[in-house]
């Protein structure tokens, strides 16, 4: 089965790209972040396209902002919209769907930003994961969940870490929050597969980052050890990242019991410039 997780940054400019891409890659289960559209409208747009390629799709949106799927060729059970007991900010947000997958728990979840640390959607950040742990903790074992964490795990995970002090993505309290949420068994799957490897999933629009590879690692998909155990290959498909009119976040694709493209690394292609040395950048924006 190949479980697939990406960021569209709205699902409405992205169709041009998302529906070859479901073409060529063909995953079974894909999870969408920041859709940006009401469910009615996510229906209109993709629902004769999606049940032509044989998805079922479970939505949670809202008109202008965050959004979230499941899209599933492989079953769609137990359906849960939202993060029960979430915060909101104020109000609930769509930033979380999960369903059951041929037998597998998956979260499509989009986490807050934080904005800037110690602000009060720093906090909200907080307690959104702290109940997402919650969620996860009371099963089932066989779960995966997949989207932007909106926090590049460790130093490794930025492409300069001193170009982040004072950003949120990157705090402590983000990180250990991060880290209580693994530490009920989820496995990195990326990072375990590619233990060293320079592999980033975002990189900013403006000024060239993408070219200079520039980017964080902030998209993840975390597996419990009976899901993480079926894992032939987990890798960023960077090539979704490049052209006309991409998202500023490339697909997290895993593969469970077979690789049909075997297992290629943690970047494809190639990226554009690896970095040589240390570089100053002034971060052009913070990611979403």
């Amino acid at each position: 089965m190949r479980i697939a997780t990406w960021n569209v940054n709205s699902v409405k400019q992205r169709v041009p790209r998302l529906l070859p891409w479901l073409d060529q890659r063909k995953p079974d289960v894909v999870c969408l972040q920041e859709t940006k559209l009401a469910d009615a409208a996510f229906s209109e747009l993709l629902g004769e396209e999606l049940a032509g390629r044989g998805y079922q799709a479970a939505v949670h949106g809202e008109a202008r902002w965050n959004g979230v799927a499941i899209l599933s060729r492989v079953g769609l059970d137990d359906v849960v919209i939202g993060l029960p007991g979430a915060p909101g900010f104020p109000h609930p947000e769509a930033r979380a769907v999960s369903a059951t997958c041929d037998g597998i728990r998956v979260h499509s979840v989009y986490v807050p930003n934080g904005r800037v640390p110690d602000s009060d959607h720093y906090h909200y950040k907080l307690a959104w994961l702290a109940v997402l742990r919650d969620v996860v903790k009371a099963g089932p074992d066989e779960v995966i969940v997949c989207g932007d964490v909106n926090i590049a795990p460790t130093d490794a995970d930025v492409f300069d870490p001193e170009a982040y002090i004072g950003q949120t993505h990157v705090t402590r309290p983000e990180r250990a929050a991060l880290a209580e949420l693994q530490a009920l068994g989820l496995h990195d799957v990326v990072r375990d597969r590619w233990p060293t490897q320079r592999v980033f999933t975002y990189w900013d629009y403006r000024a060239g980052m993408f070219h200079q590879d520039l980017g964080m690692r902030i998209d993840l998909a975390l597996a419990s050890g009976p899901v993480a155990g079926r894992v032939r290959a987990a890798w960023v498909d960077r090539h979704a990242r490049k052209g006309t009119g991409p998202s500023d976040h490339a697909p997290v694709i895993v593969d469970l019991d077979e690789a049909p493209d075997g297992d290629i690394g943690p970047v494809v292609p190639p990226p554009s410039a690896p970095a040589t040395g240390r570089r100053s950048v002034k971060l052009p924006q913070a990611p979403d």
